[in-house]
């Protein structure tokens, strides 16, 4: 589940040209003596799920390639407020040079990883998994989807070229109507030109649209924005209704789902969850960075 290395310093090279450009960093250039060396330490500053970690590392060893580094937590890792993340020495200026891109790393990443985990552990027993949706950060999202799987949630397709996926505006614009029969018409077109790239998801919004897209051999029916009662009601007619088919149909709910619903939602017995809030909404986890001077004896 590690983050690739290379994958690790693209995002690392890019965020610290973003703060410090070609002129540096000025505060610790003007005050700062050259020579000054310093130590510091990462802790929590409330619970949560720790990721990032390697983003971190990257970024101090960018700025001070000789730095001391002592990982004291791994991805994954329950943090307590209070708990310790990680310590560093180095240069003075290499470590306020790469304090806040560390941070911003791991604050983020570690906000995505702890809320999924508070959805997984909301539709725990039911045997319902959390997934995120395409919803996240324009260029961090590989990132994103590893802390989804930090905080134990599943990824869904990656993007719009690796998995087919058939929503509201797709039957609008396909031309084959948006009744039962074109509905069908739509899914089967895609199943046979696109489904060798995987399971095809198809977005229904009532039976009659359920029923369609299974017959049209949608893999994946994707419930959207339904109530409590729909969906309940949805669920077992499909369960029923998908026996005399050839292909197993997977049942994910969608739309507006909160910590509070989850379990509910979970409860009607779909498979899975599709959750935007997971990356769209999270909360940066608070992580803190102090550091002192080291001085030669």
């Amino acid at each position: 589940m590690e983050l690739p290395e290379e994958l690790v310093d693209h995002h690392v090279h890019i965020a610290l040209e973003e703060d410090l450009a070609k002129r540096g960093d000025l505060t610790s250039e003007t005050v700062v003596p050259q020579s000054a060396r310093a130590r510091g330490r990462i802790f929590a500053k409330q619970e949560g799920v720790l990721a990032g970690i390697a983003l971190a590392i990257a970024a101090f060893r960018a700025c001070d390639p000789e730095c001391d580094i002592e990982v004291l937590a791994e991805d994954g890792t329950q943090l307590e407020t209070g708990s310790e993340v990680l310590k560093v020495q180095g240069t003075a200026r290499g470590l306020l040079a790469a304090e806040r891109t560390a941070l911003n790393f791991l604050q983020r990443l570690s906000g995505v990883a702890s809320l999924t985990a508070r959805f997984v552990h909301a539709v725990r027993g039911t045997g319902a998994t959390i997934l995120e949706t395409r919803k996240t950060t324009p260029g961090l999202r590989s990132l994103q989807k590893y802390a989804v799987r930090v905080g134990g949630g599943v990824n869904h397709r990656f993007g719009l070229f690796d998995r087919i996926l058939l929503k509201e505006n797709h039957f609008a614009l396909a031309g084959n109507g948006m009744d039962p029969e074109g509905y069908q018409k739509t899914v089967e077109l895609a199943v046979s030109t696109g489904g060798r790239y995987g399971p095809v998801t198809v977005e229904v919004r009532d039976l009659e649209e359920a029923k369609a897209a299974a017959l049209g051999g949608a893999d994946v029916l994707l419930l959207d924005n339904m109530t409590q009662e729909t969906l309940h009601d949805t669920v077992i007619a499909i369960r029923e209704f998908s026996r005399g088919l050839t292909q197993d149909v997977l049942l994910e709910a969608s739309g507006g789902i909160t910590l509070e619903t989850a379990g509910l939602i979970a409860a009607a017995g779909v498979d899975r969850l599709s959750v935007g809030a997971l990356t769209h909404s999270a909360p940066a986890l608070d992580l803190s960075m102090l550091m002192d001077e080291m001085r030669s004896a």
